[in-house]
């Protein structure tokens, strides 16, 4: 049996983070959470939960917190994810990524912190020649997001190497769908994940979804991805961190996929069936360095860890996505 540290979360009022969060109550895990609320919502964090709004570079605070809480793991989430602007803006990227994690990682190795998991992503793959992918497969990132997080797998490597602390990185796939009970979701306005889009364009939010790209090398020439449920991605943290704590001399680099692919028009037909209803898609030109196809060879996880997916079925992750967007639009009075 597991003894079960206090774990702190960072960008635990974001998106996947408020899901770890509650995947780590849910399962009997002290936790506490880090976030500066620039795209996270207070309200995300459950009620009893202690809630520090500030920054990971924040030293001071982390001392303070790591001290307050006795933490002895670190889930870390906080971060900037749209790949767009990571490439017009690259040092934001650079800065928010890799120089606040690098704090971060100073004060846990400071506070003797053992256990460190961090939210990785298959762009450090950059456009890979085979798929599936597996973790193996030389990572060339080819913008600033995937270059930010390959960068801090690499401080993490090193720091294990140096200091008794061991890791996991798990690099995620295409993550999409909410919490079953409705208690948290995709909230981010003017977020670009395909799935969360959609949603929007099938409730009215928006008046369609364009479709990048008709010539991709695929059956229906569309690009292809691997979706992964919110919540058995969060499970997949947890069971990670159990598995450092009962293996202390154990660092951990794994996918976090189905390993199985949906075309963008698969996607949007799974909405349109789901809500007997048809959206509007507008085909435009491929966008620079989309893969045809990217999807995720997930031998190793299910190898190492307990993790047996629930909500592995394309249609079910499109319902709890569309059930949060319709709860959102009450959070928010639309």
């Amino acid at each position: 049996m597991t003894t079960k540290l206090p774990v702190l979360v960072t960008g635990g009022a974001g998106y996947i983070g408020s899901h770890a969060v509650l995947a780590l109550q849910d399962a009997g895990w002290p936790v506490a959470v880090i976030d500066n609320l620039v795209t996270g919502f207070r309200w995300a964090v459950p009620e009893g939960v202690p809630f520090y709004q500030g920054d990971i570079e924040d030293g001071d605070l982390l001392a303070r917190i790591f001290a307050e809480q006795g933490i002895r793991a670190v889930m870390h989430f906080a971060g900037s994810v749209v790949v767009p602007e990571s490439v017009s803006d690259p040092l934001k990227y650079y800065h928010n990524n890799t120089a606040k994690t690098r704090a971060l990682i100073a004060a846990a190795v400071a506070a003797g912190v053992p256990h460190f998991i961090f939210s990785s992503t298959a762009a450090t793959y950059g456009v890979p020649e085979v798929s599936p992918v597996t973790e193996d497969t030389p990572q060339r990132p080819i913008n600033p997001y995937g270059m930010s997080k390959l960068m801090t797998e690499f401080m993490l490597r090193d720091t294990a190497a140096a200091h008794p602390m061991n890791f996991c990185a798990l690099r995620y796939f295409n993550v999409a769908g909410a919490d079953p009970q409705g208690r948290t979701g995709q909230s981010t306005a003017g977020a670009t994940h395909l799935i969360k889009v959609a949603g929007e364009a099938a409730l009215g939010k928006r008046a369609g979804v364009e479709v990048f790209g008709t010539d991709f090398d695929t059956p229906d020439g569309t690009g292809v991805r691997d979706y992964i449920h919110v919540s058995d991605l969060a499970n997949a943290h947890v069971l990670a961190l159990e598995h450092l704590i009962a293996h202390p001399a154990d660092s951990l680099t794994m996918n976090c996929g189905y390993g199985q692919g949906y075309s963008v028009l698969e996607v949007l037909d799974a909405v349109d069936r789901v809500t007997n209803n048809k959206i509007v898609r507008t085909l435009s030109p491929r966008r620079a360095g989309d893969p045809d196809s990217l999807i995720s060879d997930n031998r190793r996880i299910k190898a190492t860890l307990p993790w047996v997916p629930k909500f592995a079925d394309l249609d079910l992750i499109v319902r709890h996505a569309l059930s949060w967007e319709r709860k959102l639009g009450e959070i928010r009075g639309e």
